[in-house]
């Protein structure tokens, strides 16, 4: 009976980390693993003209991480959407990174009249293999897939593997699997990013959408790129040389998307 438990307990709110600026608010969402240090390049860009409120999601950073949460896209999208409301804010520009964005295009994809403008920042946009033409790009996903249940089942190397990445990001403490996090990790990989329906959900957005990708970033694939792209709204903006992570370059391109 936990889910029914689920269902009729009140979302939890998270943690507010950074609320910086003054102006039309911007609603800052990290990615998987990781909190609003994510940000820390591109709120000191767009606090002279915006509001740039940073939120950690549930399980990471200093947000809470229930025992029984299952860490869906819907659990994630209904804690955000408690902690904004609590803030008072009705009408915003969101912005995801990773994992983030994905829980942005769903909550812009319901609550459409609180987004005014969407800003997805390295979105990891998956199909099922089935649905890809392409032998490689469908090989491809495949190995995506293959490679994050591998992470899930074998605990001790992720979290060694998450560490030594850790020691190398230009951003302090980015990166947070541990046995803390393990829990909200694990079950949101599964359930929010290798389970998604982050296309659909962008085609029910009906505020401008903005695309931010690194031509370097491992964690993307073409196939769900190129879908995303070609969807009706979006302005695809991608920054050479950059990776996953919000740097310095990909920083500023985000801080126009944003305008």
């Amino acid at each position: 009976m936990g889910w029914l438990r689920r269902l009729l307990r009140r979302p939890p709110l998270l943690h507010v980390a950074g609320d910086a600026g003054a102006g039309p608010p911007v609603v800052l969402v990290h990615g998987i693993a990781s909190s609003s240090v994510t940000f820390e390049y591109l709120v000191p860009l767009i606090t002279d003209r915006h509001r740039a409120i940073s939120i950690d999601l549930l399980g990471f950073g200093g947000s809470p991480a229930p025992a029984d949460a299952a860490y869906t896209i819907e659990e994630h999208v209904a804690a955000l959407r408690r902690t904004l409301r609590t803030l008072g804010l009705r009408h915003f520009v969101l912005v995801g990174h990773s994992l983030g964005a994905l829980i942005s295009a769903r909550y812009a994809a319901v609550y459409r009249r609180d987004v005014s403008r969407l800003v997805i920042v390295s979105p990891p946009v998956y199909v099922t293999p089935a649905e890809i033409a392409a032998p490689l790009d469908r090989a491809a996903m495949d190995g995506y897939l293959r490679l994050y249940e591998f992470l899930r089942s074998n605990k001790e190397f992720t979290i060694r593997a998450a560490a030594g990445l850790a020691r190398l990001s230009p951003i302090k403490n980015l990166l947070d699997v541990s046995e803390k996090t393990w829990n909200a990790f694990v079950l949101s990989l599964e359930k929010s990013i290798e389970s998604q329906t982050t296309v659909s959900d962008l085609v029910q957005v009906t505020a401008p959408i903005h695309l931010v990708y690194g031509a370097l970033d491992p964690l993307l694939h073409p196939a769900g790129l190129r879908i995303v792209e070609n969807l009706r709204g979006v302005t695809a903006h991608k920054v050479q040389g950059v990776d996953h992570v919000i740097r310095p370059r990909m920083a500023r391109v985000v801080a126009t998307a944003i305008g």
